[in-house]
Formats: structure tokens, C-alpha cells, sequence
């Protein structure tokens, strides 16, 4: 093929503009993330039972819809949770691959068969099913420009006009609106009813009865009478719309003509259909609507359909009402992005720097300069095709290949350069015959570089979504640039190059003192190599003792998932006691927003009161904290988490937490590790919580913990209220009576709707805030007996103090606590978690720990590396005894592998890093590199074999010639890493994380590797019989 394309120049341009003219139409058509679906696909459904406690929601209403979806295809883990709230929210998690879709269609099926089943007010308030990642993408926020607009306005107009229009936009999975629309409130003054003697049964069956919508039909509509001239339709208003006319609904007629209208026992208004939340958009009044992503949904081109959307609706927006982005973690993707491109950008112009410091010529250095290019915007064209996209993995793959694509074109210019030199050949005879020499190591370095990639791709789960995002941009650059070193390459020597004096490298200046310095280099080398074949057997030991320094060091390595970032942003967790009200709760988060105003870092801080990730009721808040650019502020968002942590130690109440977001959003809420005990074996809610509490206290004594804690809502204290049902039975009360005084009164019924603006809203029945403050207040409500008797509620009630769960939750179908924590400062998380295991052995038998979220991904992707980098190397040896046609060549080769590992392992170590899945792939992709040194010298190696010289002298030689080819690839690549080692800012912690070990691994990699590799291919052709060689 070489041949052809030297003769044939043209036909090589036209190839390579093709492949230009493709990359260049695909890379704006190119979706741009920071990673790609790398989370399971989940599905959520979300209930409401208002009134009940958690027990009840557990035992009625997720017991039943958890029984149904744990038969579905493919369910990897599902969890659940009832809150003292009303709401439930059960997460099924799908293995990965599953199409989300079809997942949620077949959980709503499934769902349909257990609606029946639920309780009456759970199947009105319906089941809502929603695919969508954990994380928040951004939270939008509603403000009254001047105060003219109240709290109910804003909330109803989120609800009503701003919500459902983002639901709509492309990649918005779920849009959660902490504003509640408006509803029509009926407050009950219990006293009126006494006096009355109505009851709460009495009200509700008015309202259902006078509220109503009618459909009269047509007057004179067909079949008509002849002569019928005119048919028009009828309108009744039986719906009601307005306070007033609810006021007028009739309870009660009386005999002498008088009647009690609702109005009479009632205060109507239009108010709020619930008042959990309160939110504050820096100290302000406001509301709020949090933006979730469908599963593999682009985060970038999400939040821009949202802003879009939402400059749209700022138009028709009600004059005094303002918008605002109040959280969003898009930009951070964008800068990473960004910080990737421009490490690139660095990348490629220290590799150039470096090729024309070891070419000396502008014209040698441009032909690979011109190479390079083509090939990345190849890549480009096929990550189209295959439906990826620009993100910082397959950036980062691009930014490891910058160092490998310019090696081929590299070794072909270096090669016919020493022909014209030595030879005196033309550029054109030269390169013919440098082809000739050269072709089969292209060949096999290619073969080698992308065999070493290929089990990546094989990985499982969320892992092998990073790993294959690594393995495709990285193969198919060094693909294109294998092809072009054997077409374009060769076409651009034989036309570009000029014949050259053999006494060229007798410069003056920088490059004549680094040509001395070099050559001086090499004839010691040459010495030095010289000696050493005739000494193998201290060399291999020396051999044997790097092996076990290398499973030493990595043995010791601390092990991660995925390095946290500093995002820009970070939030606060507040939870009280769970007896605290909101008042007490706002007193806290006040003390926090005094924080924030002191902190010049901060931009901005929305704080949602009555909200919390591990569970929602009065005494918890959340607040979401965005920082100023990271070029614009002087600190790390670790210092505002430390500071904001130091300063809530004086709150006087509650648990303050402040927390980074976790490093990949789709697999969880917060950083740190997330975890499950549960109770297998059904010892009962209490027993659970002392084995939490005893996990919690050891974790605590560990010295590689830290905030380790149960998450979710404590136990509280609550009122039982135990029913005398043969004294109720006696006095004529049906215990449906009971439950529906109770439920209308003290919790709240939603009767039926009313029209508003063109939308139903609820109307809803709730006793007088005043009268069910206390528990004398509920004991003193009246109910009817069957006699028509108004009966106190003392007399049928006893009300007992006691305490409960709050919040109760369950995982895989077991009851279970959520609990979560982090490594301590300078351990690893892998260590950490192995803590916990440790720990949870000593707890009762019966108990179990199961980890969740990035945690399971994190051992998951522990679990595979080994395995993977196993792999590697037998597909590489595989390939190699392929190419040289011998099993025994191939280990001289595949020896020099520990070599590159120990310097990734040392440097790793010097800075304090983990051995996480960035540091993997390096170490992968070291075994490539660390061999492709070593096909260099055996191929040539051979090739001088071949020639007549005798074995010592052919690896001699072959070394000599082949080490100015070899420190310049590899110092090529290690310069092109070096953007990463530095790197800074945002995306800075994932771009140490590769380029560290792979700037270490090449640095030893190649030093020994040069040293070693003539030993071991002498060691390996001398146990083989001659006539194998």
C-alpha cells in the first residue's frame, strides 16, 4: 500500500480530505456532555397517601406496588420510601443497557394491577411513573420583582404555566415543583358544627353533591320533531367557582324554612393545596421548580432547551413576577469540556515542539503536524456515526492519542531522514525503501496499541460505559493514524522532503548541542547495552525485583470510583428534630443565610425548607449554594463546604451537613459513599435502628470514617389514638365516621374540583388551623352516632404518646435504614468502604449491608480491573505471537510491561492519588505503549538477524538505531500528558488522575524499557531453537 500512495500522491491527498471534510460536518452535530449515560436506567413512581403514617404507606400502599414490580425484566435493585409527609416514592433500578422506556412501560402495566388495591385517597391522588436521574440539574426560581405579588400567586403560576411547559422540553424527565398550586380551602370551625350538630360527613357529601359538573346536552337536537328550526346547546353552572358560592352550598334545610349554608360553619378562600415547602432565593421570598434529566439525557444541550424555553416564556410573564436559574450544574460541564479542549490544544503543541526539536526541519516536523489533525477529525466522523458524544472521556482518550498519532508518521519521517543522511538516498528512493523497513512495525504497533483497548470495551456496567468511551476515540485516532502512515505519510516524504547533507546534524546552536548531547547519549547507551547482554542474569534479577516492588506498590494503593471535582457549587443538609416545626427549622436556616452573605466567594444560595434528599417534613431543609467562576474566586468549594461546616457547629439545634454534589450526578445525590442495612430477617423496626446506631458508633471509633450517619427522617414522638369500639359500637358510631371526622378535620379530605382559569384545581376540607393544635382539640370533636346524636370523640378516644418512624424505608424488599458517610482526610473510598464491611460483621446476625448508587458501581468496577488488565495482556501477546509467528518472541515484548506500571504506581503514590478508573485505563493503556518500545527494537532486532549479524550484535544495533525513534515518541507523549499533570481548576482532579500515571508509567517505561528489552529478547531467541530464530 505504501508504494502506491508514494506513487500516487494525489489519490493519498483526496482520501485525507474526505476524512477532513466528514470530521469537520460531524463535530457541530456532535451532542457535548461531561460523561455519557453512564447511570442504569431507573424508573420512579411517586404516591401519596395524605394523613397516613409512614407505617401505613409502607404496609398499604408500597408493600403492594413492590410485590408487582420486582417480577420485572432486568430489575437490578429497587428501594423505597413513606414519609410522615403523605408521599411515597418507590426508584426501581434497571441493569445497564435496558431501553428506559420500555422499562416504564412495563412498570406502568404492572402498576395497573395493583391500583384496585390501594386506598381510596391514594387512587384518587394517582400514581405518578416518571423516568429521570436522582440529581438536580437546575432548580428554577419565581420572584416577586416588587413585593406586589404573593407567596400563593407565584406558587400557582409555577404550578399552572411554568412547570408543564419545561416538563415539555427535550430531556426533562421530571420537573418538581416545590410551589403548590392554588386550591379552594375550606377551613371547618369545629364548634360551628357542634352547634349545628353537623357533621364533617354531613359537609363533604354537600359538597360532592352541590359541586358538580353537568352535561345537560342539546335543545332540539336529533332526533328531532318536523319543523324543528333551531337546536343550541345548554349550560348549567353546576361547578362552583368562587368562595362565595361555596359559602352558599346548602348543609341543611330546615322545617321552618331556615337553612345552614357552608359559610356558616366555614372560612372559604382560594389558598394553597399544601403548604410543605418554603423557599428562600438569597433571603428572599420565592418558589421553585427542580429539573431533573431523562436517563442519558445531554445535560448541556438540556439546560440550553430550558433557558430557552424559559427566555420565551419570560415574555407573557405577569407583570412584577422575574425568573431566575437559581442552580445549575451545566456550566461546569461546559468548562470541563472546555479545560479538556484546551489541555488538547496544549497537548498537540508540545508534541510539534518536540518533533522539531528531534527533526530539526520545518518540513519533517509539518508532514506529522498535518497528520495529527486529519486523524482526531476522523475520529470525530466515526463517533457520529456510532452515536457518541464530545465528552471529557472520550476528550481525554483524544489527548492520550495525541502522543500515539504522531508516533507512526514520527517513525516513517525519522526513518527516511537516517536513509538520506547515511545513505545519501533521494527523498523519494528513501521512502521506498523506509516502507519497506518499517511497514510491518507500523502494522504490529497498531495491531498492538488498539488489542490493548478492546477488552475495555467489554467491561460492564457503568464502568465499561467509561471504559468503552476511552477505548473508541483512542483505537479509531490510532487507527487513522496507522492508515495515514501508510498513505498520506509516505506521499508527503516523497513530495515535501528535500535531499539532505549527510553531514546535516553538525549544526550549531541549540540543535547542534542537543545533536552532540544526544549522540553522546547514545554511544553511551550503546556501551552500556553491550555490557549487558553479556550479563542477564543480574539483569533479570534486578528484573525480578522491580516485578515485586511493582505488586507492593500497587497493592497499597488507595482505591476510588472517580475523583470528586469541585463543581462550582455545593449544598447544605438541615435536619432538626422531628417533633421541630418550620419556625424552628427557619431559625436554623436563617443562621445559614447569615453565612453565605459573609462568604465573597458565593453568588448566589436557594434554600428549600421542607425538603431534604433522604426525606421531606418540617423540621428539614436543603439549600443549593453556587459559587463565583473558578477563575474569579480565590478558594476551593472544599473551603466554602469547610466553612460553612465550621460555622453551623454554633447552631443551636439539629444536624447541619454541608456536602459536594457527587461526581457523576446519574448515580447519586451527594458525594461519599451510600449504603443499606437491612433487616433480613424481619427482627422488627426497632431492633434495626439499635443495629444502625451500633454501625454508627463503631464507624465513629474508625479512624478511616467520617460523618458516617443514618440518613432520612429520626424517629419521633406521636400520638396513638386508640379507638373503644364497643363503647362506639354501643353508642351508634360506625367506625367510618370516626376515621372520616378525623381525616377531614385534623389531616385534610380532597372532596372534588372546581374550574379556575381554564384548570381544575381541589377542593379541600380541613378543620380551622386553631382547633387541632392540641390533642384536647381532636378528643373534642363531635361525630354523629346513629340516633343522630352528637357524640364527643372522648368519650370513644384515648390518646397515647408514644414514638414512631418517620420515615420508613426499604430496599430490595426489605425493611432497611439508608446510611451514608465518607472517607477520612487522606483515605481512600475503597478503603473506607471496606471499613464498613468489616463493621457490619459485628452486628447481629441478620443484618446486612448492600451498597448502592456510585458505591455499587465503585465495587463493581474493583471487581473487573484485574480481570481486564488480564486481558489486555493476553490479547496483546496474542496478537504479537500472531505477528511474529513464534509463542516465545512475544515475552521479550510483554516483559517490559511491570516496567511502565512502576512508574505510574510511584508517581501515583508521590502525589497522593487513588487507584481509581482513570488511573485503570492509564494503566491499560501503559501495556500498549510500554510494548509498542519493545516492538521497535525486536522488530528490528529480527530484521538485522535476517541480515547476517549474529544475535548480541543484531540486538545491539537494533537498539542503537532504534533509541532516537524511541525517546522521541515516547517524550512526545510524555510532554503530551504533562498538560494533564498540571492542570487546574475545573475538571483538574479527573485530569491529574490519568495524566499522573501515565506521565510516571512513561517516564520509567521507557528509560527501562530501552535498558531491558535487548536482554530479554537475547534471554528469549537463546532458549529457542536456532532454527526458530
Amino acid at each position: 500500500m505504501p508504494q502506491f500512495f508514494i506513487d500516487r500522491p494525489v489519490f493519498a491527498w483526496v482520501i485525507a480530505i474526505v476524512i477532513v471534510i466528514a470530521g469537520l460536518i460531524s463535530i457541530p452535530q456532535l451532542p457535548v456532555a461531561r460523561f455519557p449515560a453512564i447511570a442504569p436506567p431507573s424508573v420512579s413512581i411517586f404516591a401519596s397517601y395524605v394523613g397516613a403514617t409512614p407505617q401505613v404507606i409502607n404496609d398499604s400502599v408500597v408493600s403492594l406496588i413492590e410485590r408487582e414490580i420486582s417480577g420485572a425484566k432486568n430489575v437490578l435493585y429497587f428501594d423505597s420510601s413513606a414519609d410522615s409527609s403523605g408521599s411515597a416514592t418507590i426508584t426501581v433500578t434497571f441493569k445497564p443497557g435496558t431501553d428506559a422506556q420500555l422499562a416504564q412501560v412495563d412498570i406502568q402495566n404492572r402498576l395497573k394491577a395493583v391500583e384496585s388495591r390501594l386506598p381510596e385517597s391514594a387512587r384518587r391522588a394517582g400514581l405518578t411513573v416518571e423516568s429521570a436521574s436522582s440529581g438536580f440539574l437546575m432548580i428554577v426560581s419565581l420572584k416577586s420583582i416588587d413585593g406586589s405579588v404573593d407567596a400563593l400567586a407565584l406558587n400557582d403560576y409555577l404550578a399552572r404555566s411554568i412547570a408543564p411547559e419545561l416538563k415539555r422540553v427535550a430531556g426533562v424527565g421530571r420537573v418538581q415543583s416545590f410551589g403548590s398550586e392554588a386550591a379552594m380551602r375550606i377551613w371547618i370551625d369545629p364548634m360551628r358544627l357542634l352547634a349545628y350538630s353537623i357533621s364533617m360527613a354531613e359537609v363533604t357529601q354537600a359538597i360532592q353533591s352541590q359541586n358538580v359538573q353537568v352535561a345537560p346536552g342539546r335543545l332540539g337536537d336529533a332526533p328531532a320533531i318536523p319543523g324543528q328550526k333551531v337546536t343550541v346547546p345548554l349550560n348549567v353552572k353546576g361547578q362552583l367557582q368562587t368562595p362565595e358560592a361555596f359559602a352558599g352550598i346548602i348543609l341543611r334545610s330546615n322545617a321552618d324554612g331556615s337553612r345552614v349554608t357552608l359559610g356558616d360553619v366555614a372560612r372559604i378562600e382560594v389558598g394553597s393545596q399544601s403548604s410543605g415547602f418554603t423557599i428562600l432565593d438569597g433571603g428572599k421570598s420565592a418558589t421553585a421548580a427542580a429539573i431533573q434529566m431523562t436517563p442519558g439525557a445531554n445535560a448541556l444541550s438540556t439546560s440550553s432547551r430550558v433557558r430557552a424555553r424559559l427566555a420565551e416564556l419570560s415574555l407573557t410573564l405577569p407583570a412584577g413576577i422575574e425568573y431566575a436559574i437559581s442552580y445549575d450544574t451545566a456550566p461546569f460541564v461546559k468548562v470541563s469540556i472546555l479545560k479538556v479542549a484546551q489541555t488538547l490544544a496544549e497537548a498537540m503543541m508540545l508534541v510539534f515542539l518536540i518533533m522539531l526539536l528531534f527533526l530539526q526541519n520545518i518540513r519533517y516536523t509539518l508532514i506529522p503536524a498535518i497528520v495529527a489533525p486529519i486523524a482526531l477529525l476522523g475520529t470525530f466522523a466515526v463517533m457520529l456515526a456510532l452515536g457518541y458524544s464530545i465528552n471529557v472521556l472520550t476528550m481525554f482518550g483524544m489527548v492520550l492519542a495525541i502522543g500515539i498519532i504522531v508516533d507512526d508518521a514520527i517513525v516513517v519521517v525519522e526513518n527516511v531522514e537516517r536513509l538520506m543522511a547515511k545513505e545519501g538516498l533521494s527523498p523519494r528512493e528513501a521512502t521506498r525503501k523506509a516502507m519497506s523497513e518499517i511497514t510491518g512495525a507500523v502494522i504490529g504497533i497498531t495491531l498492538v496499541l488498539t488489542a490493548v483497548l478492546l477488552p475495555m470495551g467489554l467491561a460492564s456496567g457503568s464502568v465499561g460505559a467509561i471504559y468503552r468511551q476511552f477505548t473508541v476515540s483512542m483505537a479509531v485516532s490510532i487507527a487513522f493514524s496507522a492508515f495515514l502512515a501508510l498513505s498520506l505519510t509516505p506521499a508527503l516524504c516523497a513530495s515535501l522532503l528535500k535531499p539532505i547533507d549527510p553531514a546535516h546534524h553538525q549544526r550549531k546552536g541549540v540543535f547542534g548541542w542537543f545533536n552532540r548531547g544526544f549522540d553522546r547519549l547514545t554511544e553511551g547507551y550503546t556501551s552500556w547495552v553491550t555490557r549487558l547482554v553479556h550479563k542477564t542474569g543480574r539483569t533479570m534479577l534486578v528484573y525480578l525485583a522491580i516485578v515485586g516492588a511493582v505488586a507492593y506498590g500497587y497493592s497499597t494503593l488507595a482505591a476510588a470510583f472517580v475523583p470528586e471535582e469541585d463543581q462550582g457549587s455545593f449544598m447544605t443538609s438541615v435536619t432538626l428534630p422531628a417533633e421541630a416545626t418550620a419556625e424552628r427549622t427557619r431559625d436554623v436556616v436563617s443562621l445559614f443565610e447569615k453565612h453565605v452573605q459573609t462568604r465573597p466567594d458565593i453568588v448566589n444560595n436557594l434554600t428549600i425548607m421542607g425538603f431534604g434528599f433522604s426525606g421531606s417534613g418540617t423540621n428539614t431543609a436543603m439549600a443549593f449554594t453556587s459559587l463565583k467562576d473558578w477563575g474569579q474566586r480565590s478558594g476551593s468549594v472544599d473551603d466554602e463546604v469547610n466553612a460553612a461546616t465550621e460555622a453551623m457547629a454554633a447552631a443551636p439545634e439539629g444536624e447541619v451537613l454541608s456536602m459536594k454534589p457527587p461526581a457523576i450526578d446519574e448515580l447519586g445525590t451527594t458525594s461519599g459513599f451510600t449504603l443499606r442495612l437491612q433487616d433480613r430477617v424481619n427482627h422488627g423496626g426497632k431492633a434495626l435502628a439499635e443495629a444502625a446506631a451500633q454501625l454508627t458508633q463503631l464507624a465513629s471509633q474508625s479512624k478511616l470514617l467520617s460523618d458516617f450517619r443514618v440518613d432520612g427522617l429520626p424517629n419521633g414522638p406521636s400520638v396513638t389514638l386508640v379507638v373503644d369500639r364497643q363503647k362506639a359500637s354501643a353508642l351508634g358510631v360506625a367506625y367510618t365516621t370516626i376515621s372520616d371526622t378525623l381525616s377531614g378535620s385534623v389531616g385534610s379530605t380532597y372532596v372534588n374540583d372546581f374550574p379556575r382559569d381554564g384548570r381544575l384545581q381541589q377542593v379541600i376540607v380541613q378543620a380551622e388551623p386553631r382547633s387541632r393544635m392540641q390533642v384536647d382539640d381532636i378528643l373534642n370533636l363531635h361525630v354523629h352516632s346513629d340516633s343522630g346524636k352528637m357524640v364527643q370523640l372522648s368519650e370513644i378516644l384515648t390518646a397515647e404518646w408514644s414514638t414512631i418512624p418517620l420515615q420508613v424505608t426499604r430496599y430490595n424488599g426489605y425493611p432497611s435504614l439508608s446510611l451514608s458517610g465518607s472517607a477520612a482526610k487522606g483515605v481512600s473510598s475503597g478503603k473506607a468502604m471496606d471499613e464498613i464491611e468489616q463493621l457490619a460483621l459485628k452486628l447481629p446476625k441478620g443484618f446486612a449491608v448492600e451498597w448502592t448508587g456510585q458505591s455499587l458501581q465503585e465495587r463493581q468496577s474493583g471487581a473487573q480491573a484485574p480481570m481486564l488488565m488480564a486481558f489486555s495482556f493476553l490479547i496483546v501477546f496474542l496478537v504479537l505471537a500472531a505477528l511474529y509467528e513464534s509463542w516465545t518472541i512475544p515475552l521479550s515484548v510483554m516483559l517490559v510491561v511491570p516496567l511502565g506500571i512502576l512508574g505510574a504506581v510511584i508517581a501515583v503514590h508521590l502525589r497522593g492519588l487513588e487507584n481509581d478508573v482513570f488511573f485503570k485505563v492509564g494503566l491499560i493503556t501503559l501495556i500498549g505503549l510500554s510494548a509498542k518500545n519493545a516492538v521497535l527494537i525486536v522488530e528490528f532486532a529480527r530484521k538485522r538477524q535476517r541480515d547476517g549479524l549474529g544475535l548480541a550484535d543484531a540486538v545491539v544495533e537494533a537498539a542503537r538505531m532504534r533509541l532516537r525513534p524511541i525517546v522521541m515518541t515516547s517524550l512526545a507523549f510524555t510532554l503530551g500528558v504533562v498538560p494533564l499533570v498540571i492542570a487546574s481548576g475545573a475538571s483538574s482532579e479527573t485530569q491529574n488522575a490519568i495524566g499522573t500515571g501515565l506521565f510516571g508509567g512513561m517516564i520509567s517505561g521507557t528509560v527501562l524499557a530501552v535498558i531491558f528489552v535487548p536482554v530479554f529478547y537475547l534471554i528469549i531467541v537463546r532458549l529457542i531453537r536456532p532454527s526458530k530464530v
